[in-house]
């Protein structure tokens, strides 16, 4: 290299830097976002239980210090403890006692039906949840969507399908927000199974179709043993 030319040389250097602040934020992004994300919801449960906590009890009278997460903590607890009343006779009792009160209500009986058997699909441990990824036709004919198996069609719906080509109950999430999306019900020849687990199909969405999962390794084959048996004469 010359005297006359430093172009490249400088050109090098920044790339050199460049490349290492990329690096460096591909790094420090995830983490940072992970903690404010935290950081941030336990500020929002604070805020919405601690209120309920009566002033004398409140730690930061004593030490003189916000405690983030104290709330956090204290939902935990009360859950749990909600949950094994609730398992009871007497929870049990009280729970029934509860919902017949609130049938009564004309307004509140509709929400309170509605987001319980929201919740008991999505939170119960049963097979009621998003269990396979699929891909079908949306919104025309040869494009592709990714979305999520629900379940089966019942019902009124079910009795609109052909016999042979049951409907399927699919939700169909958006982009990069997979909490909105559309519930659409799609024959089940038009469905095509994913071997992706539903996490790997959900970081697609999100990232816009920058993060796709890695592909699996093949099983190598298993070797099979022959027994060559001699005949004797």
């Amino acid at each position: 290299m010359t005297k006359d030319d430093p172009h490249p040389r400088r050109r090098s250097r920044f790339a050199a830097l460049r490349a290492s602040f990329l690096t460096g934020l591909i790094v420090v992004a995830p983490i940072g976002l992970t903690i404010w994300l935290m950081w941030t919801m336990a500020g929002w449960v604070d805020g919405w239980v601690l209120p309920l906590v009566p002033p004398e009890l409140r730690p930061e009278r004593y030490i003189g210090v916000n405690v983030r997460g104290l709330g956090v903590i204290i939902f935990l607890v009360f859950t749990v403890i909600v949950g094994w009343l609730a398992k009871g006779f007497f929870g049990r009792t009280m729970l029934r006692f509860g919902e017949s009160i609130v049938d009564r209500l004309p307004f509140v009986r509709t929400v309170y039906s509605g987001l319980k058997q929201i919740a008991e699909t999505v939170l119960s441990q049963s097979e009621g949840k998003f269990d396979r990824a699929c891909m079908i036709e949306y919104p025309r004919e040869g494009l592709k969507a990714v979305a999520f198996v629900s379940s089966t069609a019942k019902g009124e719906i079910a009795a609109k399908a052909e016999d042979d080509d049951p409907l399927i109950s699919v939700f169909l999430p958006t982009t990069p927000n997979p909490t909105s999306g559309f519930l659409l019900f799609v024959p089940q020849s038009q469905v095509t199974y994913l071997d992706m687990s539903v996490e790997d199909a959900a970081k697609l969405i999100i990232s816009a179709g920058l993060v796709y999962p890695q592909p699996k390794e093949a099983k190598p084959a298993k070797k099979t043993k022959v027994k060559l048996q001699s005949n004797k004469a």
